[in-house]
């Protein structure tokens, strides 16, 4: 098996695969004013997903995210989940979700092959989750969380931005929370994009005070494996889940970088706060073109970054992470 290696010397083994880039939910920080359509919505079909991924397996890629928008908005998504999960070279297939159908999907999701699933809980207070995401759906995620944890899923993550004035103050209940619930609450940092620098400059806080609440208070890190992504975690003897922080900011975040990002409409990018996209559509109609898209993705990382530029304000194309799944 090719692994796929840029010149910093860095390994990819990790693909976040955007599969649409709709979103039911309005989140402050992201889609306030709502999901509006960037284009066609010819999101790349199950044939193209499979023939994407054999291409992206056999290149050395052992780990699939299925990101957004929100992924389960597509009738299919069960049918590309056990697509992928029947690669075999495919070791762990992931979902991030807002967990609006979660009650209903664990199950089936589990069924067809999906190993872990990461749900977006920006608030344990009912009130202030619709606050933030627009959605008065709190009670119901958490019942899906719930039931996710009764599947077999081999991880359940939950994922919270950390925002200043909005939920800083519900970190003792979310470290609370995972007091018997087998789960990772990871406080990811907010970041800025083009349609949120404002709302950036208001509500960014870093999560470094997290990590010092967490060390006076018992609380180890854990090491990390190759194809874990950027979250550093931390462990209690007295608490059945984890508590983990995302610090896209921080000094060297960039340099254990394991992930390549793909869009809903097949634009290969090679780093979240990057200026463009390599387009790898034409090259998913036939199993026969896999040795061109495989050629195509390897020249392409040749020109990945060292790193991002966000401590100097460049924050690229991105304009609201619902394009390409965070």
């Amino acid at each position: 098996m090719v692994s796929l290696a840029d010149t910093h010397g860095r390994h990819f083994e990790y693909l976040r695969l955007s599969l649409t880039d709709v979103c039911n939910f309005r989140c402050t920080y992201c889609l306030p004013d709502g999901y509006k359509s960037s284009g066609p919505d010819s999101f790349l079909s199950q044939s193209e997903i499979s023939h994407l991924l054999v291409a992206f397996s056999e290149l050395g890629i052992t780990k699939v995210r299925l990101t957004g928008g929100e992924p389960t908005v597509r009738p299919d998504i069960l049918s590309v989940v056990n697509t992928i999960a029947k690669l075999k070279d495919i070791e762990k297939v992931a979902l991030t979700t807002n967990g609006y159908r979660l009650d209903a999907l664990a199950g089936p999701l589990r069924e067809a092959g999906l190993t872990h699933i990461n749900v977006s809980v920006d608030s344990l207070d009912e009130d202030n989750f619709q606050k933030i995401t627009g959605r008065p759906l709190l009670n119901k995620i958490l019942t899906g969380i719930d039931k996710a944890l009764t599947v077999g899923f081999e991880a359940v993550k939950i994922n919270t931005v950390f925002l200043k004035d909005l939920n800083d103050f519900e970190l003792p209940g979310f470290v609370e929370f995972v007091r018997r619930r087998n789960v990772s609450v990871r406080f990811i940092e907010l970041m800025a994009t083009g349609h949120s620098q404002n709302y950036f400059r208001k509500h960014f806080l870093s999560t470094r005070i997290i990590e010092s609440y967490l060390h006076d208070r018992g609380w180890n890190e854990i090491a990390k494996r190759t194809t874990d992504g950027p979250a550093i975690e931390f462990a209690h003897p007295d608490y059945l889940g984890r508590i983990g922080m995302i610090t896209p900011t921080a000094q060297d975040f960039c340099r254990s970088c394991n992930r390549l990002r793909v869009s809903s409409r097949g634009g290969l990018q090679l780093c979240l706060f990057g200026e463009g996209q390599y387009d790898l559509r034409p090259y998913l109609d036939s199993s026969h073109q896999k040795e061109d898209l495989k050629q195509k993705v390897a020249e392409a990382l040749f020109l990945k970054p060292r790193a991002h530029n966000l401590e100097s304000g460049a924050i690229g194309a991105t304009h609201t992470l619902s394009m390409i799944g965070g």
